[in-house]
C-alpha cells in the first residue's frame, strides 16, 4: 500500500486531469502506433513495434502509479486552516531581515510544489523553518547558502 499523500483542491485536480490525459489521449496514441507498427511487417526486425511497445509500458506504469497517488490522496480543507500560526497551506509574508525585501510564499504538499509561482513545499528546509511560527516571529533557516532571517509579516488561508 502506498502513503497518504495530502493534496489542496487544485493540486488534486491537477492530477486528476493528468491521469485523464494519459487514458484518454496518450494510451490510445500508443495503440495506434503500436497497430500501424505492426501493420509494416515482420514484427521481429520492427524497430518502430519495439519502440511503441516499450513507450507503451512506461505509459502504463505511469498511470497505474498515478491511479495509486490519486487512491490514496486526501484533500485539505483549506476552509479549517488555523491562519494564527504558519501552517500547510498558508500563505505567508515574509522580510528578509538582512536584504529588507518582501517574499510572499504558500506552503504546499510537496507534489504541488513550484518556487516560480510561490509555492513552497512544506518539506523544504525553508517551510520546516517557517512552520508553527507566528505573525511577529522570526526564523533562523539554513539554507545551502548559508543562514536566512526571516520575520514574519502577515499569514492567510
Amino acid at each position: 500500500m502506498s502513503d497518504i499523500q495530502y493534496f489542496s483542491e487544485e493540486g488534486l485536480e491537477k492530477l486528476n486531469a493528468e491521469l485523464r490525459e494519459l487514458i484518454t489521449i496518450e494510451r490510445p496514441s500508443i495503440s495506434q502506433q503500436i497497430a500501424d507498427a505492426r501493420d509494416k511487417g515482420d514484427l521481429s526486425e520492427n524497430a518502430e513495434y519495439d519502440a511503441a511497445k516499450e513507450a507503451q509500458g512506461l505509459l502504463e506504469m505511469k498511470i497505474a502509479k498515478l491511479q495509486e497517488i490519486v487512491q490514496n490522496a486526501r484533500l485539505i480543507d483549506e476552509s479549517k486552516i488555523d491562519t494564527s500560526k504558519v501552517l500547510l497551506l498558508s500563505k505567508v509574508t515574509l522580510l528578509n531581515l538582512a536584504t529588507k525585501s518582501e517574499m510572499k510564499y504558500t506552503l504546499v504538499p510537496e507534489k504541488e510544489a513550484d518556487l516560480k509561482a510561490g509555492k513552497l513545499s512544506v518539506s523544504s528546509p525553508i517551510a520546516k523553518g517557517l512552520l508553527g511560527k507566528v505573525v511577529g516571529d522570526t526564523a533562523e533557516i539554513l539554507v545551502p547558502a548559508g543562514k536566512i532571517v526571516f520575520e514574519i509579516i502577515k499569514i492567510e488561508r
